[in-house]
């Protein structure tokens, strides 16, 4: 069994999967069902359904299970880290590194990197994931954060989900984009016609929402910055490729090999702010382009100025 947590209830009328979900406990509420289903949760000492309604002096008691063990070791792989400090990791992710261990990835991840780099890691995610607040794809490179501590976990987690974290990407999308921003909103699932990817649908998908600015124009093809209202799997790539503009190089949504030098989507997580868990410190950090990035933009740009346009 995880750490135990106790809440009493100041008002009657909430569902118990709901409460908990309120009370910062750094899990999504689908996470909490499922702990509750399994009889992790009390209330006055007895185990309760999902549904059940809590009343006004209520004590419920959380009891997550004990992580899983996993045989995530340590591996000493360079990281490019851009603040440290005894809460948090903020770090600049290359593009081609897997973020946690996943089947066909069992090593050479950010987690095995991490643990040999500080081991002291928030163990809200399990033995698998040890201090991910939030992840980027194998091919998007930039800033990203992780706890050291469930406390910090939390905090962020809770910032994420609020909208107080903001986070921006930079994006070079195939096409010219003729409208200086726009939003793109559109509710993000899987697939009906392949289930590895992801898509826009009508039905049993999550909302999402995409903010989008035109940084430069290239003719064949446009730099955007992005910004990310909610944090759907693959949501740039998805909304992107939804309104006929796929970002260059993107394997699974874009139209096909791209005719430039990049492994993987020219995507890039520019920056990140967040208030510091502890110190409650508006922080931004911002990670600079990848070389790869970097030359596509160079030969686009000396494309425009001689007149030759990309195609």
């Amino acid at each position: 069994m995880g750490e135990v947590s106790s809440f009493v209830v100041d008002k009657a009328g909430e569902r118990l999967d709901i409460f908990l979900t309120q009370c910062r406990l750094g899990l999504s509420r689908s996470h909490i069902q499922k702990i509750i289903t399994g009889g992790g949760a009390l209330v006055n000492g007895r185990p309760q359904k999902s549904r059940y309604i809590l009343q006004a002096g209520d004590r419920v008691e959380f009891m997550p299970p004990a992580p899983v063990s996993a045989d995530v070791l340590p591996e000493d792989l360079p990281l490019d880290i851009l603040y440290e400090d005894h809460d948090v990791v903020v770090l600049n992710k290359a593009r081609g590194m897997v973020v946690h261990p996943a089947a066909g990835n069992a090593g050479g991840t950010l987690v095995n990197a991490l643990l040999a780099h500080c081991g002291d890691l928030s163990g809200i995610n399990g033995a698998v994931r040890p201090g991910i607040v939030h992840r980027l794809d194998k091919d998007t490179s930039g800033v990203m954060i992780a706890a050291k501590n469930d406390q910090a976990h939390i905090e962020l987690a809770e910032q994420i989900r609020a909208k107080t974290a903001r986070r921006v990407y930079l994006a070079l999308v195939e096409g010219n984009i003729e409208e200086a921003e726009g939003v793109i909103h559109g509710a993000i699932g899987r697939s009906p016609k392949d289930r590895q990817k992801m898509a826009v649908v009508r039905q049993n998908g999550k909302e999402a929402t995409t903010q989008f600015r035109v940084k430069e124009r290239f003719g064949a093809y446009t730099l955007l910055e992005c910004r990310l209202l909610t944090g759907r799997t693959h949501q740039i790539r998805v909304h992107m490729a939804y309104i006929g503009h796929p970002v260059v190089g993107d394997p699974k949504y874009g139209r096909g090999k791209s005719p430039f030098a990049i492994a993987g989507q020219a995507l890039h997580s520019a920056s990140l702010t967040f208030r510091h868990p502890g110190t409650g410190e508006e922080m931004t950090f911002i990670a600079p382009l990848p070389p790869d990035m970097r030359a596509i933009l160079e030969i686009l740009r000396h494309s425009r100025k001689t007149g030759q346009e990309e195609t």
